[in-house]
Formats: C-alpha cells, sequence, structure tokens
C-alpha cells in the first residue's frame, strides 16, 4: 500500500470518527429535547410519549453534516488572512459610518411604515425596550468589566415603583399623613403621573444599585456573578411574597398610561386626536409608546458615549482591562464600580418604568432570571463594549426569535443552533473591535539608548 492512500484512508478515518462523536453529542443533548414529549394530563398527571423517528433524522443530519463539513475543510484547506484592496477597504469604511444613520432613519420611519400592522408595531416597541436594557446592562459588563447576572431586578424596581406610586401616591400611605412637607402626593398630578414618575423610577432603581455595589466591592469574576444573581432572585421573592405592597403572584394592574404632556390619548373630546383633528385610532397610543422608547434609548446611547469620554469612562475602562493596575494608578475602585453599577441601574429603571406603563400590568412572572440571561447574551454577542453591536444584537434575538415563531417547538433549537453558529464565526461579538477612549495619533518612537537605559 502507498503512502498516498495510507494518508487517504487514515483521513476518511479521521472523519468519520468525527461524524460519529458528533452524532453521539447529538443523541445524547437532543434525547429529552427532541425523543420525549411530555405535558400536564387533563387531570393534572404527567404524560408523556416519545419521538424517536424525529430524534434520528436529527442524529442522522448531524452525521451526514460533520462529514461534509469535515471534507471541505480538508478540500480547501488553511485559508490564510486576504489582503483588501484600498477601495475595497474604503468602501467597507463608508458603509460602516452611513449604518448608524441609516438605522437611525428607518427606526424613526417605523411607525410611519408599519402604522396599520400592530404586530410589527408592538414587535419593534419590545426590541428597542431590550436595546435600551442591554445599553444599561453594557455599562456594567461591557465598559466597566463587572459580571452582572441579577440586572432584572432594577428593571423590576423601576416598574414596580412606577406602578405603586402613580396608584397610591407612595407606597406606604401614613407616610404622607407624618410627613407632609416631605412627602409627594403623586395622585395629584393627573395625566403628568408618568413624565413626573420616570425620573423617580431611575433614581430609585439607582439607589439599589448603590446598595448592590456596597456588598461586592471586594469580589470579581464567578464570585461577583453569583451574588448579582442572588439580588436578581432576593427581589423577585420579595416581590412574590410582599403582598400587602407589591400584589404578590397577583401582580399590579391598571396602571396608568402615559400622555403626550398632559393629553390623554382617548377617543374622547378632550383626547389627543379631537385635539389635532384626526379621527381616533388605537394604534396612535402604540405609535406614541414608540417614540418614548425610542427616545429614552437614543438618551441611553448618549449618556453612555459621553460618560466613556470622561474620566469616569476612562477610569472604568481601565478597571476592565486590569482591577490591580487600575488601583496602582489611584483610580478609587469604590467609587468607580458603585457609579457603574448606579448608572447602569438607573437604565433598568428607566426601561421598568416604561414597559408597567405600557403593559398596564405587572406581575413577578416578568422579572426572572431568564431576561437577565436574554440581557446580558445580548450584550456578548453584540461585543462587549460596543453600541452599534449591542443594538444589531437586539435586533437579531428578539427580532429572530419571532422569525422562528412558525417552527413551534423546535424554534427554540434552530434559534439556538443559528446563535452557536453566530459566535463561532464571530466569538468577540458582532462588532467585536472598539476604538480606544484615549489613543495616540501617531506611535512614539523610542531610541534604542533610551530604552536601554531603562525609559522605554
Amino acid at each position: 500500500m502507498s503512502q498516498q492512500t495510507a494518508t487517504r484512508d487514515r483521513g476518511v478515518a479521521a472523519i468519520i470518527k468525527n461524524a460519529v462523536v458528533s452524532a453521539l453529542l447529538a443523541l445524547v443533548l437532543f434525547s429529552l429535547m427532541i425523543g420525549i414529549r411530555t405535558e400536564t394530563g387533563p387531570s393534572g398527571q404527567l404524560t408523556y410519549w416519545t419521538r424517536f423517528g424525529e430524534l434520528a433524522a436529527v442524529v442522522g443530519a448531524v452525521f451526514i453534516g460533520s462529514i461534509i463539513v469535515e471534507t471541505i475543510k480538508r478540500w480547501t484547506g488553511p485559508v490564510g488572512s486576504v489582503e483588501l484592496p484600498d477601495t475595497v477597504r474604503r468602501a467597507f469604511a463608508m458603509l460602516g459610518r452611513l449604518l448608524i444613520p441609516a438605522l437611525l432613519i428607518f427606526a424613526l420611519l417605523v411607525p410611519v411604515i408599519f402604522y396599520n400592522q400592530r404586530y410589527l408595531l408592538d414587535l419593534a416597541i419590545l426590541v428597542l425596550t431590550y436595546v435600551m436594557l442591554g445599553w444599561g446592562l453594557n455599562v456594567v459588563v461591557g465598559l466597566a468589566g463587572l459580571l452582572d447576572l441579577g440586572y432584572v431586578a432594577f428593571y423590576a424596581v423601576g416598574a414596580y415603583s412606577y406602578a405603586l406610586l402613580a396608584q397610591s401616591g407612595l407606597p406606604f400611605p401614613y407616610f404622607i399623613e407624618t410627613y407632609p412637607y416631605v412627602a409627594i402626593d403623586f395622585l395629584q398630578l393627573g395625566s403628568w403621573a408618568f413624565w413626573a414618575l420616570l425620573p423617580v423610577s431611575g433614581l430609585l432603581a439607582a439607589f439599589w444599585g448603590v446598595l448592590l455595589g456596597f456588598p461586592v466591592l471586594r469580589l470579581r469574576g464567578d464570585y461577583l456573578a453569583i451574588v448579582t444573581l442572588a439580588f436578581g432572585e432576593i427581589i423577585r421573592l420579595v416581590i412574590l411574597n410582599w403582598q400587602d405592597l407589591t400584589g404578590g403572584p397577583n401582580g399590579i394592574s391598571g396602571i396608568p398610561r402615559p400622555t403626550v404632556f398632559g393629553i390623554p390619548l382617548t377617543r374622547g373630546d378632550d383626547g389627543f386626536a379631537a385635539l389635532i383633528g384626526v379621527p381616533f385610532s388605537p394604534t396612535h397610543r402604540l405609535v406614541f409608546l414608540f417614540y418614548i422608547i425610542l427616545a429614552l434609548a437614543l438618551l441611553t446611547n448618549w449618556v453612555t458615549i459621553r460618560l466613556r469620554r470622561l474620566p469616569i469612562g476612562r477610569a472604568w475602562e481601565a478597571m476592565r482591562e486590569d482591577e490591580v493596575a487600575c488601583r496602582a494608578l489611584g483610580i478609587n475602585i469604590t467609587t468607580t464600580k458603585l457609579s457603574a453599577f448606579a448608572i447602569g441601574a438607573m437604565f433598568g429603571g428607566f426601561a421598568g418604568a416604561f414597559f408597567a406603563t405600557r403593559q398596564g400590568f405587572i406581575s413577578p412572572e416578568s422579572f426572572t432570571f431568564q431576561e437577565s440571561a436574554l440581557v446580558l447574551a445580548i450584550v456578548v454577542l453584540g461585543g462587549m463594549g460596543s453600541q452599534l453591536g449591542v443594538a444589531l444584537a437586539a435586533i437579531a434575538m428578539i427580532g429572530g426569535f419571532e422569525l422562528f415563531r412558525g417552527l413551534d417547538q423546535f424554534r427554540m433549537l434552530v434559534f439556538g443552533g443559528v446563535m452557536v453558529l453566530l459566535m463561532i464565526w464571530r466569538p468577540r461579538g458582532l462588532v467585536s473591535h472598539r476604538a480606544p477612549t484615549v489613543f495616540l495619533q501617531k506611535p512614539t518612537e523610542i531610541s534604542s539608548s533610551l530604552v536601554k537605559e531603562g525609559r522605554g
């Protein structure tokens, strides 16, 4: 047998081996997700049935797909870096500069383009809500480098703060009687309640962010993640069990809707439609909610970009790269961490207040760990620290999830597979390149004599 034939046989054996391993992994992973289907029976008992045929089809597809992929890799061989022509690079750079204005113009025109499609307007509002949450968490995770798994707690604080204050003035009715000069009865604000309570909800969420920051000042990495996860669960359990204040599992309903600066979006003669002389339509409220969350998201983006260029933003980036070196430079780690938690939590509180007024009803089921994981996945997938990447990831994850809705129970599997492939293709996120806040316009050249003396 020639050496070439032996090499080919070893290559075929390696391909088959990798395909068998991939098929076995697929069998283990999908045996419970696809092979067995469970549901609750009519009398409450658990019923199940098997789908071994579909499981075998998936495992076979993985086996054949692995053989095809490995064969293509061996045929094409390793691909080296390709140097693009200057004209192509300039064209890509121009497209990159035009992408953000194009997305902004499209966002402004969404209510006009999809005015008669309520489902798409609702989906656009949901996407922008997660864009805002992603930008808020990006301050903590992307800029400051603090892994926060309990970000949904601040989302919940903002939502419940707005709901409670808008319905009953202050959470504790006796507070107004005891401290009449300090307390504010928000019930007197009437139609202006949303605009008055929006900053209050953000400030309360920022206050809880500072409270979370103090116990975790000395923690990093996995330990910080565990504590923040526990904080999110504590907030959810408090909301669930403090029924006298939060309504417990029944939630809070009848939350006031936002108004156009005091003018309600209702059908009556005092409504906004009658004021401007147009026929009333329920879509007006959706359009107004869309522009509110768009303005809040753009405000979050603008504040974050401005903070990055300030000393506090550069301190966040320094702490993200190396906390020990950051301490050695004389940066106050305590205030740096607390400011990151507070500002990120404030934007989460704003988003929570908007969520409460948009839904008109909130309950503890809306603030589970799954929401924190989803927002964190958006930040990681988009590229930590990248504002554009977070926006694109929110569109891909929220809009893409709806795109696969027609696949019924398989949509989670398909969507998860697409996300895995995307992370393999772009392991550092959709937008992995981030220009540093401070950099030298021209590299400084140090002579060899100075380096020898220890100055370089």
